[in-house]
C-alpha cells in the first residue's frame, strides 16, 4: 500500500477518531487506526475500540491500493513532528509502515486489515433525521444526571424515546434525575415509512463524545440508525457508532413526585451564584474529612443558603416567591449547582414538600415546545 496525504488534512481527520481508540488492551489491534485506500483515490479510516467506533473518508492519492492496520497514538504523533505539507505512508509485504515527509521518515511495524474486529452494520432499516442543534440542546440538560458505574447497567447511559416528532431524553443516577422532551421535526428513516416509534439506551461515554462532535448550527442534521445492539450517528462527513445497553428502563414517571406542597421560584443565576460562593466550603479536600453539604432554609420571602465545613462557613440569602411552609433542607451541593445550570432558564421553579423527600426543578415559564424536569434528592442533615 502507497498513498500521499496532505499532511494537515490526514490530521484533522484522524483527529476526532482518537476517542475510539483503545489504550488498554489485550488486542492489539484496536489500539490501531484502520486505513482502507481505494483505487477511487479516496482513503476511509476506522478507529474501534469495541464498544464505540469511528469512520471518516477523505481524498488522498492513492498509488498502491491495501487494508491495513497502524498504531493510531504513533500514527499521529508522528505526522505531528513531520515537516512539509505532505507525508507519504508505504507498508510492505513484511508489514513494516514508513511514513516519510522531504528527507525525513519513521518506520513502524503494520498488521493485516484482516486483523481488525468485525464493525458493526452502519446502515439499517431503522433510523431518523433531527437536527443536531435540537440533539445538542437536549444532551446539555441531561448528560450530568448519567451514571458511569451504577450497579444497575440501564442507568450508564441515556434513555431515548422518538416517536413522531416528539424526542425525549431521560438520565438517571441514585441521586439525581434529568428529563426532557422536545417537540420537533423529526424525519423517519424506516423504508416501510411505518409509523416512529424507537426506544434505546446510549451508554455514558458515547453521549459524553456524541454531544462534543454535534454542531449548535441549526441548519446541520444528524442521521441515526439503529440495530438491536447498535446506533450510527451520520454527522457530515464522520460516522460515530457504539453499542446500545440492553436491558429495560426504569420507570422514572413513577419515581417523579408530581404532589408537592411547597414551592419557591427565584432568579436562577443568583441563586448558581450563592451556591458557588458555598462549594468554596462545601468542596474543600481535607485529609479524614466527612464533605460537607449545603443547607437551604425557606422561610417567608426569602432563601437562606448555608453551609459549614472545617475550614469555614458560608452564609447568603436570596429573595424567592414562596408558598407553602417554611422549610429547612440540605443536598450535595455539587448535585445541586448541576442541576441548576441544566434548568436553562430565566426563573426557576422549585417544588418540595419535605427535607427527606426529593424536589422537582423546572423552568418558571416552559416553552409550550419543549418539557423540562429535573429531580435532587436530599441528604440528611448531620447536627
Amino acid at each position: 500500500m502507497k498513498i500521499v496525504f496532505h499532511r494537515q488534512k490526514v490530521m484533522d481527520a484522524v483527529s476526532p477518531l482518537m476517542c475510539a481508540v483503545s489504550g488498554k488492551s489485550t488486542l492489539t489491534a484496536i489500539e490501531g487506526i484502520l486505513i482502507d485506500a481505494r483505487e477511487d483515490q479516496t482513503c476511509v479510516i476506522t478507529t474501534f475500540d469495541l464498544e464505540k467506533g469511528m469512520r471518516s473518508s477523505l481524498e488522498a492519492q492513492v498509488e498502491e491500493p491495501g487494508l491495513y492496520i497502524i498504531n493510531a497514538q504513533k500514527f499521529m504523533q508522528t505526522l505531528r513532528v513531520m515537516e512539509g505539507d505532505f507525508v507519504t505512508l508505504t507498508i510492505n509485504e513484511q508489514l513494516q509502515a514508513c511514513i516519510s515527509s522531504g528527507k525525513s521518515n519513521h518506520k513502524m511495524n503494520a498488521l493485516s486489515g484482516a486483523d481488525y474486529p468485525a464493525i458493526p452494520r452502519l446502515i439499517t432499516e431503522d433510523g431518523f433525521v433531527i437536527g443536531q442543534s435540537v440533539l445538542k440542546n437536549m444532551l446539555s440538560k441531561v448528560m450530568y444526571a448519567m451514571a458511569s458505574n451504577d450497579q444497575r447497567p440501564v442507568l450508564n447511559g441515556c434513555y431515548f424515546r422518538v416517536t413522531e416528532g416528539r424526542l425525549m431524553a431521560v438520565s438517571c443516577d441514585s441521586f439525581k434525575l434529568a428529563k426532557c422532551a422536545v417537540t420537533t421535526e423529526i424525519e423517519n428513516k424506516n423504508d416501510d415509512h411505518s409509523e416512529m416509534s424507537f426506544s434505546f439506551i446510549v451508554p455514558t461515554k458515547t453521549v459524553n463524545e456524541l454531544y462534543k462532535l454535534l454542531k449548535d448550527d441549526e441548519r446541520e442534521s444528524v442521521r441515526i440508525y439503529m440495530s438491536r445492539r447498535n446506533i450510527v450517528f451520520n454527522i457530515g462527513n464522520l460516522t460515530f457508532f457504539s453499542r446500545l445497553i440492553e436491558g429495560q428502563y426504569i420507570d422514572f414517571d413513577r419515581i417523579i413526585l408530581k404532589n408537592h406542597n411547597i414551592t419557591a421560584t427565584c432568579n436562577r443565576l443568583p441563586l448558581i451564584a450563592a451556591l458557588e460562593r458555598a462549594a468554596l466550603v462545601t468542596e474543600d479536600k481535607v485529609a479524614g474529612s466527612v464533605p460537607s453539604h449545603v443547607k437551604l432554609q425557606l422561610e417567608d420571602s426569602l432563601l437562606k443558603i448555608s453551609a459549614i465545613s472545617t475550614m469555614g462557613s458560608t452564609y447568603d440569602e436570596i429573595d424567592i416567591n414562596h408558598v407553602g411552609s417554611d422549610l429547612l433542607i440540605a443536598f450535595n451541593n455539587r448535585f445541586l449547582i448541576d442541576s441548576m445550570r441544566a434548568c436553562d432558564s430565566e426563573r426557576v421553579k422549585i417544588s418540595l414538600t419535605s427535607a427527606l423527600t426529593s424536589i422537582n426543578i423546572e423552568p418558571e415559564t416552559g416553552d409550550e415546545n419543549t418539557e423540562e424536569l429535573f429531580m435532587l434528592l436530599p441528604v440528611r442533615m448531620r447536627e
